[in-house]
């Protein structure tokens, strides 16, 4: 008798991961969908509109004001990363 109730359970178990699977797949066919044609439009209309400071070769090299890669000059202040800017390595040596 127990093999016929392990037998049962198996069975229940297969069908509730089959629905739980037909379940996401139904909501994944309700997911809206856009068309690859109107997307890449809107893409590339997107990259026209706005600048990009790492594409300098389409927009133009930006003002240091409106560049926010631009390296800040901190003047009389040391900071460390001011060393990693200029390419200064330091290092520092434990004795022990």
């Amino acid at each position: 008798m127990a093999g016929r109730a392990t037998k049962a359970t198996m069975q229940e178990l297969k069908l509730r991961r089959i629905q739980e699977h037909n379940h996401r797949l139904r909501e994944e066919l309700a997911r809206p969908r856009v068309m690859v044609s109107s997307a890449s439009v809107n893409l590339i209309n997107y990259c026209r509109a706005n600048k990009d400071p790492l594409v300098p070769s389409i927009w133009g090299p930006l003002p240091k004001a409106e560049d926010p890669y631009a390296p800040v000059d901190n003047a009389g202040c040391c900071s460390a990363n001011s060393h990693f800017r200029t390419g200064i390595v330091v290092r520092f040596k434990y004795i022990i």
